[in-house]
């Protein structure tokens, strides 16, 4: 029997999808960290993974946490790989991990040639998203549809989907300059030329209002600097806003890369009527109740 509900959290990047729940051990009941589970709701699957943490109390309630394939993505290798495109990557690492794929969307940009040594095969995947994001300005989501690893455009992922004052219990905005930057430098050492060539994107209105404040990147290959550096800029040149929502009326199609309508207005020094992406979305099934917590990102 399944105590105080059940939760699952999704998020855009660099995570596997976690299922939390609590069960009154009985004569009956017996499952291992490895084995297979899946949960769905009113008859729609909506997540396969596996039990990875159990802890028990003197009343004998089991806390269990389950993740889905992605976490197998968590462990480190090296690899080098040449003439790929992320979804190359992506299709690669999978191999390797022997995890099961679904919807692998084409991505489109080669990457020439990348090593990536000690890492995990997550940032492996996301190094190569990120490098596709700064020539082509596209960004992807990495998930599990219910054991099948898949990417998808994130533009084929926006909802039907309003939240706001009335669909939501309560809301945390912030803004700041942390992780904020007006003027980006990009430099790569021409080893042919002898010589170091140095690409830069700044915005003079923001530098005089805020002060200077740098990206600094050394690159690899100097295809493309300064688009990349013109894109890190659109991207990282305005003020850091961020948006929390909680206990919003739950929706099982939202997941981390979704986008779904925001209606706040008059929240702070902004109204916010747009379209906002889903960074984690924690949703929780109890008491016959669902709902979600949300963070989220956008223009605002």
């Amino acid at each position: 029997m399944v105590e105080d509900g059940i939760k699952l959290t999704w998020e855009r990047q660099g995570a596997a999808g976690k299922l939390e729940f609590k069960v009154l051990k009985d004569d009956i009941i017996n499952f291992q960290e490895g084995n297979p589970m899946w949960f769905k709701v009113n008859g729609q699957n909506l997540f396969f993974g596996y039990i990875w943490n159990k802890k028990r109390d003197k009343e004998q309630i089991i806390s269990v946490t389950a993740y889905d394939q992605l976490r197998y993505l968590k462990y480190k290798d090296t690899i080098l790989y040449t003439e790929k495109t992320a979804a190359d990557v992506v299709r690669m690492i999978s191999g390797r991990q022997n995890l099961k794929t679904g919807a692998i969307a084409d991505t489109g940009y080669v990457i020439a040639q990348r090593l990536r040594d000690n890492e995990t095969y997550f940032d492996m995947i996301l190094d190569a998203l990120q490098l596709t994001f700064d020539n082509t300005k596209k960004l992807y989501a990495l998930y599990d549809d219910f054991g099948r690893l898949t990417l998808r455009d994130i533009e084929t992922m926006r909802l039907d989907l309003v939240v706001g004052y009335d669909t939501a219990e309560n809301f945390d905005y912030q803004t700041g300059l942390d992780d904020v930057y007006n003027q980006v430098k990009l430099a790569y050492d021409n080893e042919e030329a002898g010589k170091r060539e140095v690409y830069i994107a700044k915005d003079s209105n923001n530098i005089n209002a805020w002060g200077l404040l740098q990206y600094f990147e050394k690159i690899d290959e100097k295809t493309n600097g300064q688009i990349k550096a013109d894109t890190l800029l659109e991207l990282y040149n305005r003020k850091n806003r961020s948006l929390s929502l909680k206990k919003a009326l739950g929706d099982i199609r939202v997941r981390g890369g979704s986008s779904l309508a925001v209606y706040l207005p008059m929240i702070g020094d902004i109204s916010i009527q747009n379209n906002m992406l889903v960074e984690t979305v924690t949703h929780t099934f109890a008491d016959n109740e669902h709902w979600m917590d949300l963070k989220l990102r956008g223009r605002m």
